[in-house]
């Protein structure tokens, strides 16, 4: 399996991720928001080697890039990306 799509949820994640950054270092949350899709492309060539949580959702794997959590399944279609959240929210209550 190779690849990986985001949902608009984390589209809209990454978004607000950069924005976010952006107001103290907009250099530093460019160069972040790269790091996590990094982390994505690589979930996409192995999605496998992530840890199932079915304690979040029944289909649901994780990665983890610094205080940051790649939450994502994988399909019939290949490894969707379903939110990128910092590990202090709720995550049982964002997939």
């Amino acid at each position: 399996m190779s690849g990986f799509r985001l949902s608009r949820l984390a589209e809209a994640d990454l978004e607000a991720i950069e924005e976010y950054i952006a107001r103290g270092n907009p250099a530093r949350a460019i160069s972040f928001i790269e790091e996590l899709l990094t982390l994505c492309r690589r979930i996409g060539e192995a999605p496998l080697g992530y840890p199932a949580r079915p304690d979040i959702a029944p289909t649901a794997r994780m990665g983890v890039h610094g205080r940051y959590l790649v939450l994502f399944e994988i399909t019939t279609s290949g490894v969707v990306i379903r939110r990128i959240v910092h590990g202090a929210r709720r995550i049982e209550d964002l997939f």
